[in-house]
C-alpha cells in the first residue's frame, strides 16, 4: 500500500456500531418471533392458475375484480405477456377446480375473452414441510460457511463470519417482517445468494488481514486490520455498484414475479457490505487477533535433533 494513501480508521467505532447492531438484530428477532412472516402460498400451500386473455390486462384491475368477487389476499402476476396472467391465491375450502372455475368467471368479460390454461394446488401440510426444510437449509448454509472459513483461516474468524452472517439473515428477513412484506421462496434464494456475498466480501478482507500481518509485523493488530481494510475498500465499492446496478434493473424491470427478490437483495448487499467490515472483522478482532498466529516461525537446525 502506497504511503500516500491515507488508512480509514474503520476499527474506531466498531464497539458502538456493533452495540448498535445488536440492538437491531434484537428487534428483528423480536418481530420474527412476535409478528411473524407473511409466508407466500410457497410455504402456506395454496391454489395456483394461468388464466390466458384474448389482449393485454392490467394487475390491479385483475386483483379489484378478484377481490368484488370474495377473493382475498390474491397474488397477481404476468407470464412474460401482458395478457398472461399467475393468480395465487391461499387454501380454499373447495375444490381447487371449483376455485379455478370461480376465478374465471369473476374475470371473464365479452370485450376481454379469458382461458383457463391451468390450475395446480399446493397443500398446507407440503408448504409447511418446505418451510421447515428452508430454516434448514439457511442454518446448514451458516454452519458449512463457518466450518469453511474456520479451515482456511482461524477459529477467530470463523466466529466473526458465522456472528456477521447470522446478522444479515436475521436483519433481512427481520424487515421483511417488520413490514410484513411477502416472504416466498423467491426471497428465501436472496437470503441464501446473501449468504455468499456476505461471506465473499469477509475472504477478501481476511485474506488482506492475513497478509498484511505477515508483512507489517511491526504495526498493532487494529492498524492492521485498518491497512487491511482501505486497501480493500475500493475494491468493495465496485462490488457493490456492480451488484447494485444489477438488483436495481430487476426492481425496475423485473416485474412483480422478482420484486421481492430484488427488495431482499438490495437490502442485503448493504447490510452485507456493512457486516463484512464492521462484524466479521470486529468480533474476530475482539476476540484477540495477534501477529503470532499468522507469521511463520522459524525453525532452527537444533529442535531437529533428536
Amino acid at each position: 500500500m502506497s504511503h500516500e494513501t491515507q488508512v480509514i480508521n474503520f476499527m474506531r467505532y466498531r464497539r458502538p456500531l456493533a452495540l448498535m447492531s445488536g440492538v437491531v438484530v434484537l428487534i428483528c428477532l423480536v418481530s420474527i418471533i412476535v409478528r411473524g412472516l407473511n409466508l407466500g402460498l410457497d410455504f402456506t400451500g395454496g391454489t395456483s392458475m394461468e388464466i390466458d386473455f384474448q389482449s393485454a390486462v392490467a394487475q390491479d384491475k385483475i386483483q379489484q375484480q378478484l377481490q368484488q368477487a370474495g377473493f382475498k389476499d390474491v397474488v397477481v402476476q404476468h407470464l412474460g405477456r401482458a395478457n398472461q396472467i399467475l393468480l395465487r391465491l391461499p387454501p380454499q375450502k373447495t375444490s381447487s377446480a371449483s376455485v379455478g372455475q370461480s376465478a374465471l368467471q369473476a374475470l371473464q368479460s365479452t370485450a376481454n375473452p379469458a382461458v383457463l390454461k391451468s390450475v395446480d394446488s399446493v397443500g398446507s401440510e407440503v408448504g409447511n414441510e418446505l418451510y421447515q426444510q428452508s430454516v434448514l437449509a439457511v442454518l446448514l448454509a451458516l454452519s458449512l460457511m463457518a466450518i469453511f472459513v474456520a479451515f482456511r483461516f482461524k477459529f477467530n474468524f470463523a466466529f466473526g463470519a458465522l456472528i456477521a452472517l447470522s446478522h444479515d439473515v436475521l436483519f433481512t428477513v427481520g424487515i421483511f417482517s417488520i413490514f410484513h412484506w411477502p416472504f416466498d421462496l423467491t426471497v428465501l434464494a436472496a437470503v441464501l445468494a446473501l449468504i455468499g456475498y456476505s461471506l465473499n466480501e469477509a475472504i477478501v478482507e481476511f485474506d488482506r488481514i492475513r497478509e498484511n500481518f505477515r508483512k507489517l509485523r511491526k504495526a498493532d493488530p487494529v492498524e492492521v486490520v485498518n491497512i487491511s481494510l482501505t486497501e480493500t475498500f475500493r475494491r468493495t465499492l465496485k462490488t457493490i455498484t456492480t451488484v447494485l446496478l444489477v438488483v436495481l434493473a430487476l426492481l425496475i424491470l423485473g416485474g412483480s414475479a422478482l420484486h421481492w427478490f430484488a427488495v431482499a437483495m438490495l437490502i442485503g448487499i448493504f447490510v452485507g457490505t456493512y457486516s463484512s467490515i464492521y462484524i466479521a472483522t470486529s468480533y474476530a478482532l475482539s476476540m484477540g487477533l495477534s501477529k503470532e498466529d499468522f507469521i511463520v516461525q522459524k525453525r532452527s537446525v537444533l529442535d531437529d535433533r533428536p
